[in-house]
């Protein structure tokens, strides 16, 4: 398997991160969907881009189409919102192609988890009752909800034997460094402002990719 491409988007990913510490706008603008580009072009170098992975492709596509929309000077945060929804869908979909028996260790570290991304939403759900934006609930409610079963999805293959356990743990902790981003995108905008926050957003985000679509294409190839 040749890494080209997907070393090549890490070394953008990075240029990005600075961009967006340094406020350099138009950096920001040509870096950060390079990034996922080059992803995408990564699986076409290796020939990844149909079969099981075809659902992760899609997904990395309206990821693309989901940063096009959240980083233009307009507000376009639904539109951005439901296109990061269909490719957590996406993902999820593609995580449960295979279905097995589940441990009790995973169970109860995904219920963990599940109870931490509760007690977000519901400190998300105060502030914009607070700020008046409530018409933002039900939206971030089903955003937090997918995103949230992607995560224990990619979980779920630390105790699937089909999966070799180094490639689950890759995928897994791509998709909680997936959650960790936009836990930070969503508390910087709605609750309290981050210290660092674009640039934790953009290094989360890209690393939460990587790690996606790098697992589950070592365990596909």
């Amino acid at each position: 398997m040749s890494y080209g491409f997907l070393l090549t988007g890490m070394g953008i990913g990075v240029l990005s991160w600075i961009s967006a510490e340094k406020k350099w706008k138009w950096a920001v603008y040509l870096t950060k969907p390079a990034v996922i580009l080059l992803f995408l072009a990564w699986l076409w170098q290796n020939d990844l881009l149909g079969g099981s992975m075809l659902w992760f492709c899609l997904g990395l596509v309206f990821s693309l189409a989901g940063d096009i929309l959240l980083m233009l000077p307009v507000n376009l945060f639904i539109p951005g919102l439901v296109a990061f929804f269909v490719a957590q869908v996406l993902y999820l979909i593609g995580f449960n192609l295979s279905v097995t028996s589940i441990s009790v260790p995973v169970l109860i570290v995904a219920l963990i988890f599940l109870g931490g991304a509760q007690i977000i939403y519901r400190r998300l759900v105060q502030s914009l009752r607070e700020h008046k934006q409530e018409k933002l609930k039900l939206p971030i409610a089903f955003y937090t909800t997918a995103i949230s079963l992607m995560a224990v999805s990619a979980m779920f293959t630390l105790a699937n034997p089909a999966w070799n356990t180094l490639h689950a743990v890759i995928a897994t902790c791509g998709a909680v460094l997936f959650v960790i981003s936009d836990s930070l995108l969503a508390w910087n905008k709605f609750v309290n402002a981050i210290p660092h926050a674009p640039a934790l957003i953009k290094a989360t985000y890209h690393l939460g990719q990587m790690g996606i679509i790098l697992g589950v294409a070592l365990h596909f190839y």
